[in-house]
């Protein structure tokens, strides 16, 4: 199993900054992407922003510009830079990590872990 950690969320007012981190744990694994997604109650949960192990980035259009997302792959952790926050983006935030763990000798499985949220607010 891969468990994942997250940190960084709170209340900021409106034009501040937060950093959101999250790291993976387990044995015998390996990480294909990491991201970020978030959402507000009675709302489905959305891509924030993703990133490869090659590096490569996604962002969703409301928030290109504003956040960054980066990743250390030796420490499987990703992080959320968040600038310039907005009220819309008060949400509880989720790490996601998707990958695949070495089962036995031989074995290979595919896995999608999600870590627990973190809460952040955002005030006018």
């Amino acid at each position: 199993q891969v468990q994942l950690v997250e940190s960084g969320g709170g209340l900021v007012q409106a034009g501040g900054s937060l950093r959101l981190s999250c790291a993976a744990s387990g044995t015998r694994f390996s990480i294909d992407v990491m991201g970020w997604y978030r959402q507000n109650p009675g709302k489905q949960r959305e891509l924030v922003a993703y990133i490869t192990s090659g590096g490569s980035t996604n962002y969703a259009d409301s928030v290109k510009g504003r956040f960054a997302i980066s990743g250390d792959n030796a420490k499987n952790t990703v992080y959320l830079q968040m600038n310039s926050l907005k009220p819309e983006d008060t949400a509880v935030y989720y790490c996601n990590a998707q990958g695949v763990r070495t089962i036995g000798t031989w074995g290979t499985q595919s896995f999608g872990s999600w870590g627990q949220g973190t809460q952040v607010t955002v005030s006018s």
